[in-house]
């Protein structure tokens, strides 16, 4: 049994009240172009602006795969960009998706979640762009955040 919701619907508009952390993955090379991206982007600028400064400032800022920067966007939601993908295409060592990556981030958005009594949003992160298989990411999502109790709604866009 699945501790995930899934829901129709886009993750930029999560649908839940209290405090909402909406998940999303992006590459260690600082490219914010295609993918979920966008519909950050086009809902706040924030996000971008902070991954791309962060980017900037590299390794003394804990930029690099695994790590997590939390942006503020709005009263009660927070954007996790999450560092989980090894540059931007597939090549000798399989897809961009680091699933060990994943797994380190994952447990910072549970402390994060849990410090604010967040719920976690997201589209079926890994699986688009980053080349990633639900079936790896999935259990990764039930043990490291819904196994702390901590709500997931996975949507799927409509």
């Amino acid at each position: 049994m699945s501790g995930i919701t899934y829901l129709k619907g886009d993750a930029t508009s999560p649908q839940a009240k209290g405090n909402k952390v909406i998940a999303h993955i992006c590459n260690d090379i600082g490219g914010w172009g295609k993918g979920f991206v966008l519909a950050i982007s086009r809902r706040w600028e924030e996000p971008e602006a902070e991954y791309r400064s962060w980017h900037a400032a590299g390794k003394k800022d804990g930029f690099g795969l695994g790590a997590v920067q939390f942006v503020p966007v709005e009263p009660y939601v927070w954007v996790a960009n999450m560092v989980a993908q090894r540059g931007m295409k597939t090549g000798s060592s399989g897809p961009p998706i680091r699933y060990e990556a994943v797994a380190a981030c994952l447990e910072k958005v549970v402390a994060k979640a849990l410090e604010l009594g967040a719920s976690v949003h997201m589209p079926r992160i890994g699986c688009g762009l980053a080349g990633g298989e639900w079936s790896r990411i999935e259990p990764l999502i039930e043990e490291y955040l819904c196994g702390r109790g901590v709500p997931v709604l996975v949507y799927d866009f409509a």
